[in-house]
């Protein structure tokens, strides 16, 4: 039987690997929410292509917003696919150990507290 590391570095080794070549299959058109927004923003018709400057605007005024630190799973235009590898390898990794954390988390509450006698 597998012992728990082997399987957890394997299991990483896989999502990697998996995330490493979805930057090269990926499609560059947008993803089915992105596509939404442009269509009711009149950029877009359902069975038409994607106007090459197309772009979401919203009014945030007065509203919750941010900006994420790896765009569309990218380090910037610049860096191309490398840099899409890169924000792949480092968000599988931060997303591994938040889960990691948490069930570490989970595990010690769940031990019984030791009492002094």
């Amino acid at each position: 039987m597998i012992d728990n590391k082997t399987f957890l570095i394997g299991g990483i080794i896989v999502a990697l690997l998996i995330g490493v070549v979805a930057v090269f299959l990926a499609s560059g058109d947008p993803d089915g929410l992105e596509s939404t927004a442009l269509i009711v923003q009149g950029e877009k018709t359902l069975t038409g292509g994607t106007p090459e400057g197309a772009e979401i605007h919203e009014d945030l005024t007065g509203k919750f917003s941010y900006e994420s630190p790896m765009p569309d799973y990218s380090l910037g235009e610049a860096m191309g696919s490398t840099g899409g590898i890169v924000a792949i390898v480092v968000g599988t990794l931060l997303a591994f150990g938040v889960v990691l954390g948490i069930a570490y988390a989970i595990k010690l509450a769940g031990k019984p507290v030791k009492q002094n006698q």
